[in-house]
């Protein structure tokens, strides 16, 4: 009986090797990726004792200690290991985001994985075989975006480590990722990732602005430049947001017309929304040269509405149901997932 359940069970494993390939293929390099950076981390006490690390990387991993605890205790995420050990990258890139959009719509290409569930994108732990894949899906016919990935969640699967070049950042932007990291780990919808990620780049935001606050205080350097890097980043990811609505409209008023029509139409369309950068204001002069490299396409625009889409209504839910209490705010988000 033991043999015939075995047998039963490797023949369903076949099958699924025979049908999934190419999913069982990727999920065997990202697994084997993922387990390179876990077998190759440090325990940070190590880390903090080694006289070797420099004390700008001490102070760094000191302040993703404060922020996990802030996390756990004073908003209420589930607490966990993660961010208790540390890899170091050596300056490169771990992880790669590839994304697709249709050509002529607002409309993510999504990859389903079993119990995962449904995602609008696919890491890639080496950038030739996401260059790879993004060849395939140009042909296709599908706008692409790789972006480098400063740190992710695994869900619980591993214990996420702390990444070395993410101590490249501010503190108010490294206390952001790790929270927004840490409500992953605590709220995730299967198949729902807009409401994912704008949950958690929501309780980034707004933890890493309490933190800063209770340690710092307002008149503070930390608080300050802060506050003015969220004003750059919603200035811009509000244009964003207000210009998918006008590609949105277009692409349905030209539903019906040949493709040629369409080509020009959106390089007009796309056009007008590099040129009206231009004529906002920031701080900081990067965003004036942010189209320069690189030409915004629909895959570009989709991740503006994966992240930040449900912003206000978000804003408005912990305004009037939750009194601006972030941690309450967080329980009942979690009451819902449950």
């Amino acid at each position: 009986m033991i043999k015939k359940a075995a047998w039963i069970i490797l023949a369903i494993i076949a099958l699924l090797v025979i049908f999934f390939r190419s999913t069982v293929i990727y999920g065997l390099k990202q697994a084997k990726g993922q387990l390179s950076i876990t077998f190759n981390t440090r325990p940070v006490e190590i880390v903090l004792n080694d006289s070797l690390v420099s004390d700008s990387i001490k102070q760094k991993i000191e302040i993703i200690q404060e922020a996990r605890e802030f996390a756990f205790i004073q908003l209420g995420l589930s607490p966990s290991d993660n961010y208790t050990t540390f890899y170091d990258q050596g300056g490169e890139v771990s992880l790669w985001n590839l994304s697709a959009a249709k050509s002529f719509a607002l409309e993510p290409k999504m990859w389903a994985f079993p119990l995962l569930g449904s995602f609008p994108y696919k890491g890639f732990f080496d950038m030739e075989s996401a260059k790879n894949e993004m060849q395939e899906l140009k042909q296709e016919g599908y706008d692409v975006r790789i972006r480098p990935v400063g740190g992710w969640s695994t869900l619980g699967w591993t214990t996420d480590p702390i990444l070395s070049n993410m101590l490249n950042r501010k503190e108010g932007a490294l206390v952001e990722l790790i929270i927004h990291e840490l409500t992953h780990s605590t709220i995730f919808i299967k198949d729902n990732i807009e409401f994912n990620e704008n949950l958690a780049s929501f309780i980034g935001e707004k933890g890493a602005v309490i933190f800063l606050n209770e340690k710092h205080g307002k008149n503070s350097y930390p608080y300050y430049d802060y506050i003015l890097t969220e004003e750059d980043s919603r200035t811009f990811r509000n244009q964003m947001l207000l210009t998918t609505k006008k590609l949105d409209s277009l692409y349905i008023s030209i539903a019906d017309s040949p493709d040629s029509i369409k080509v020009i139409q959106k390089h007009m369309m796309i056009d007008e929304i590099v040129s009206s950068i231009d004529t906002l204001h920031f701080h900081d002069p990067r965003y004036s040269n942010i189209f320069k490299s690189s030409r915004p396409n629909n895959a570009y625009f989709m991740s503006y509405l994966r992240y930040y889409s449900a912003k206000d209504s978000l804003e408005g839910l912990l305004s009037q149901k939750y009194n601006g209490d972030l941690k309450l705010f967080i329980n009942g988000m979690k009451s819902y997932h449950d």
